[in-house]
């Protein structure tokens, strides 16, 4: 049975979080992933055309004060990246000079100086190796677990990703003198170099902010926060330099500062509300939503400052009290109509897919009809990828479930034919799922956690071939993906997997009869983006990812004594690869060894206990479907590289080795899940 898995473990949060248990807190977007200290092997910071010529000649990286949640967590040596959002490139390797705190230079990133910067999270860096950025096809796919949104990503790293990125910069290493900073007399600890006025000595710079997800407004500007937060520490300490203590006429403006930020909000919105559904057709709704949730939020912290002074005593002008009343009824109102608005294009999305589907099929019918009219007219090859109408045999055919195609996480099922190289597409999951794991019991099909790019599901579904039916089941006792599934006597065994953030060596069983996930014995270890099958009534569970290393180890599972005991290890370590039994033995192949996708098989001969080398796949490739048909293997779609997906099809026959093929009905397709279904 093949289980397709994921490479790294993707730590996930919600990208909004609201305590039900407290009425009154505010919904605050999720900007981190929380990676603790010894979780964290990177950071990326932000920067714009204009201040990446800064960050480099002071060697210093900056991030807003709510970033420092992380920022602290960084140590000398860490490695860190910059992320240039105006051509989407990453630049690296640098590495962090000094620990990561508040306001190493208060007045960094500001156009002269006169202003505390607005990104006082700071380090202080070096560079390591001087490399060729990185555009975002050749990144995106290393840091994938990160992205919230289609442009946005959490800028922590987990070491397994913090590697990668740094084996991806180093293929492509130059000169020194590329990334030479200029100014280089000012990369010390800026702050000793202050007057009592508390402004940085002249410099160079002469750039805007940086430029972070967290302060982009609806209509894509920046915003630009200029009130400093004075309740912040300066590097760590809860006392400010001698330089700051002299801030009474910062105090005395803060009140004007206030008002005419709340005029300039209320303008905001007028042009938040107006334009949203101008560019509602090509922006994601829910960066929308963040940003305009973000804006409401500002202005209820800035209303809290008001009304924190007035109960100190401080005097404003009487108009201010019913412009502010006003203004958070208004943005209330707003937030509701933005809501309503974000679930309108949500069914009016979900509409056009349903009807690009109909008329995909109305297109497929019509041109089997002509070709049933007239033999001689031949399908073209696009046709022939979604032969909907064509009369299938379910022995001859293959199950693919769910996946991704480069752009959209897939709930579709397709029954695919390698004899007349044609897919028929049947009828779709309730939901997009990819990572999952398939098996078959009694004639049906059943599909297993999972998630869809975003979060995680516990959640089961059972097809019926014969109704063209999708049934929900039982759910998992835990969200759970990159999971492995085995049938074994009327029951499913549920293997491994992850949750984000911890791989699982646990098991459970499914009993049809029982109607629910039993608790049995785990694996001696824990396996992420593992593949497991039966074997002559034993369970084998092979390779996968431990938390911190590739797995060369197996194990076998007894059902009837209910226990776990070791085989002998491949030669190879490997995770998201394919497992398959054919000729009473295992065939194991492809997969990521934690540097590069593997093409070579391992052989496994339960007699002889003893993997044995097999015939190397013509293509490197792992997260592939894979199925055995009529004594052949077929391996379907899948990722070469960290950056290229694979649209080809190879077949293995035994004595015969892996032949390419020249079928490409399938196209694009990785993360899915292979099932063929006959007798049990």
């Amino acid at each position: 049975m093949h289980n397709n898995q994921r490479m790294v473990v993707g730590r996930r949060t919600q990208s909004l979080k609201l305590d039900d248990n407290q009425p009154s807190q505010k919904r605050v977007p999720v900007r981190y992933r929380n990676l603790g200290k010894s979780q964290l092997g990177g950071v990326v910071f932000g920067t714009t055309n204009n201040t990446i010529k800064e960050c480099l000649a002071k060697q210093i990286f900056g991030l807003p004060a709510q970033h420092l949640f992380y920022v602290k967590n960084i140590n000398p040596g860490l490695p860190l990246f910059l992320f240039n959002y105006s051509d989407r490139k990453m630049h690296g390797i640098f590495e962090a000079a000094s620990p990561g705190q508040m306001n190493i230079n208060p007045y960094a990133f500001t156009l002269d100086g006169s202003e505390k910067t607005h990104y006082p999270a700071q380090v202080q860096i070096r560079v390591r190796l001087q490399c060729q950025p990185l555009v975002e096809d050749q990144f995106k796919l290393i840091i994938f677990d990160n992205y919230y949104s289609q442009t946005h990503f959490w800028f922590e790293l987990d070491h397994v990703q913090a590697n990668k990125l740094i084996s991806k910069l180093s293929a492509s290493a130059i000169s020194a003198s590329s990334y030479q900073p200029r100014n280089t007399e000012n990369c010390t600890n800026v702050f000793h170099g202050l007057t009592t006025g508390g402004k940085e000595e002249e410099s160079e710079a002469d750039d805007s902010p940086i430029l972070t997800e967290d302060f982009t407004n609806s209509d894509g500007s920046l915003e630009k926060l200029d009130a400093p937060d004075v309740s912040l520490h300066f590097n760590g300490q809860d006392k400010m330099p001698e330089a700051y203590v002299d801030c009474k006429q910062e105090k005395s403006n803060e009140m004007d500062f206030i008002y005419k930020k709340l005029r300039l909000l209320a303008l905001d919105r007028e042009h938040a509300s107006s334009s949203m559904m101008q560019s509602a057709v090509t922006t994601d709704p829910s960066d929308k939503l963040d940003s305009i949730h973000e804006a409401c939020d500002k202005a209820q912290e800035i209303t809290e400052v008001k009304n924190e002074k007035d109960d100190k005593g401080s005097s404003e002008s009487s108009c201010q009290p019913t412009f502010l009343s006003q203004l958070l009824q208004e943005v209330q109102e707003l937030k509701v109509l933005t809501a309503e608005h974000t679930q309108k294009i949500y069914s009016l999305e979900q509409k056009l897919a349903d009807k690009e589907q109909e008329i995909k099929q109305l297109r497929n019918r019509c041109m089997m009809l002509e070709s049933v009219s007239n033999p001689s007219l031949q399908l073209p090859d696009e046709s022939a990828t979604s032969a909907h109408e064509l009369d299938l045999d379910l022995s001859e055919s293959i199950f693919l479930v769910g996946g991704y195609d480069g752009t959209l996480w897939l709930p579709a099922l397709d029954l695919y034919s390698p004899l007349h190289d044609v897919i028929k597409s049947l009828k779709p999951m309730n939901s997009a799922r990819a990572y999952a794991s398939a098996a078959k019991l009694n004639g049906q099909l059943y599909i297993f956690g999972g998630g869809d790019g975003s979060s995680w599901f516990d959640t089961v579904e059972v097809y019926n071939p014969a109704q063209d039916q999708w049934t929900p089941c039982p759910p998992l006792n835990g969200k759970k993906g990159s999971l492995a599934t085995v049938t074994w006597n009327d029951k499913i065994f549920s293997i491994g997997g992850g949750d984000g953030m911890e791989c699982f060596s646990a098991v459970e069983m499914y009993d049809i009869n029982v109607g629910r996930w039993i608790p049995t014995r785990s694996m001696l270890q824990k396996r992420f983006s593992l593949a497991a099958t039966e074997l002559n009534g034993m369970i084998y569970a092979v390779g996968g990812f431990d938390g911190n290393n590739y797995l060369s180890s197996a194990e076998r599972f007894d059902p009837r004594d209910h226990s776990w005991t070791k085989i002998e290890s491949m030669s190879t370590a490997r995770g998201c690869h394919s497992l398959v039994v054919l000729d009473e033995k295992l065939y194991v192949f492809g997969g990521y060894d934690g540097t590069t996708m593997a093409s070579n098989m391992e052989i496994y001969d339960p007699r002889l206990c003893k993997w044995m080398p097999g015939d190397p796949m013509n293509q490197p490739r792992g997260f592939s479907a894979a199925a055995v048909l009529k004594d052949s293997i077929y391996v379907i779609g899948g990722v070469e590289s960290l950056s290229e997906m694979v649209d080809s099809v190879e077949c293995y026959k035994e004595g015969e080795g892996w032949k390419s093929t020249s079928l490409k009905a399938v196209g694009r397709r990785c993360f899915s899940s292979a099932v063929v279904l006959g007798v049990d």
